[in-house]
């Protein structure tokens, strides 16, 4: 069998519609992409969907598919984020995302993300973890990526079928949701409940914070509620890393991208200079990619940057994230082995007009030996729509890399 790997560069919210800033074209067409458009001219391109047209996923649902599950693997974003920030989850445990936000008198959300904080959530998150609620139930809650974080309920008889409290983009200056129960059991009614409960106390305790006063002070945002969303039980899955005997590494600063590639047994690497935003450590990931592909079959690199721009509604500064998503895929390029594929992809569309992901699809490039070259020079929306993969599904672009790495069955004689 031949000897080939993959590496495989994400750029998280890469897909996007033509805007008016951007003289009528896309961010990715914006850019100056030299490295990104060479891979385009030496490959194969077309256009992927993460599971159909039309379809929106979040970013936990479309690395699951991308790192080799089906969509009905799902176990909820809540463990995925738990264990991408090395919590430990038990069977029962009820997990949430969360967002540090911030709230005024009347419960209206100021902001949903506390002006995007990133400084000393560690030293907030302290004062509302171990929190005892009620019946036993203990509330865990730990930081994540910047504003985000996770919370872990842990006790007897609780659901995962309950609402979000979380309003949502672009729904700032609205008030919070209260948790609802999605079905009348006990158990569910039981949890919105504890959850209510914990955003009351937490409120209460972050809101005369040090951390929230000093930074009221310096004119900032106070990050004095919790948002929580996406409510999840884990799930036994078996580990694809396992299921296709391969080596698999992650390199990424992201807890969602770093908690889907645990569920699926890849070995993983962060580390804080690799940010969420658009001053990420390119050069460490770089660094990493190739040296994890000399001892691994596949090898992801992950960049959060193009999907914060898309959310906040800013072309020109997504198309500066993707420059710098070119840039490193060219240091990259630089060391490359031989004998490894390297493929461009993205987990969803997130267009800036809209501030939220959408269903439509994304570009994708595989270049490397023997690859069947198409005839597309560049890599964005429009041009890869043209090349010779077609159009596919995140299953189908996933299984043609495992089949050039020799790891798809033959089916029949």
């Amino acid at each position: 069998m031949l000897n080939r790997k993959v590496i495989i560069a994400i750029a998280d919210g890469l897909g996007d519609r033509p805007h008016p800033l951007l003289g009528g074209k896309t961010p990715l067409e914006y850019a100056r992409t030299p490295n990104l458009d060479r891979l385009a001219s030496e490959g194969i391109t077309g256009m992927m969907d993460p599971i159909a047209p039309g379809i929106p996923v979040g970013t936990d649902m479309g690395h699951l598919i991308l790192f080799g599950y089906q969509p009905h693997d799902y176990p909820g974003r809540g463990p995925i984020e738990a264990l991408g920030i090395g919590m430990e989850v038990e069977p029962g445990d009820i997990v949430f995302r969360c967002n540090f936000a911030t709230v005024d008198t009347n419960g209206i959300v100021v902001d949903r993300r506390a002006g995007r904080m990133r400084e000393k959530t560690d030293e907030i998150a302290q004062a509302i973890n171990g929190m005892e609620l009620e019946d036993g139930v203990v509330a865990y809650f730990k930081p994540a990526t910047e504003h985000r974080a996770v919370l872990l309920l842990r006790g007897a008889g609780l659901s995962d079928k309950i609402s979000d409290s979380d309003p949502k983009a672009p729904n700032d200056g609205k008030p919070y949701h209260h948790v609802q129960p999605f079905d009348s059991s006990e158990e569910a009614e039981r949890t919105a409940s504890l959850v209510n409960l914990f955003l009351k106390k937490a409120h209460t305790l972050l809101s005369s914070h040090p951390v929230n006063t000093e930074r009221v002070a310096e004119g900032q945002l106070p990050a004095n509620f919790i948002l929580t969303r996406g409510a999840g039980k884990m799930v036994n899955l078996e580990p694809i890393a396992q299921k296709l005997k391969m080596n698999v590494s992650c390199i990424a600063g992201e807890s969602t991208v770093l908690g889907v590639a645990q569920l699926a047994g890849y070995k993983t690497f962060t580390d804080r200079s690799m940010t969420g935003n658009i001053d990420t450590n390119i050069e460490l990931k770089a660094k990493l990619a190739i040296e994890q592909i000399a001892d691994n079959d596949l090898v992801y690199v992950h960049m959060k940057a193009p999907d914060v721009k898309g959310h906040d509604n800013e072309p020109i500064e997504k198309a500066k994230s993707i420059e710098r998503f070119d840039h490193m895929v060219g240091l990259i390029r630089q060391e490359l082995p031989e004998n490894v594929y390297f493929a461009l992809a993205a987990d969803h569309s997130t267009p800036c007009e809209v501030g939220e992901h959408t269903g439509e699809p994304v570009p994708v490039v595989i270049a490397g030996p023997s690859i069947r070259r198409d005839r597309v020079l560049q890599y964005n929306e429009m041009d890869c729509a043209e090349g010779g993969l077609g159009h596919l599904s995140g299953v189908d672009f996933v299984r043609t890399l495992h089949d050039l790495l020799g790891y798809v069955k033959k089916q029949g004689n």
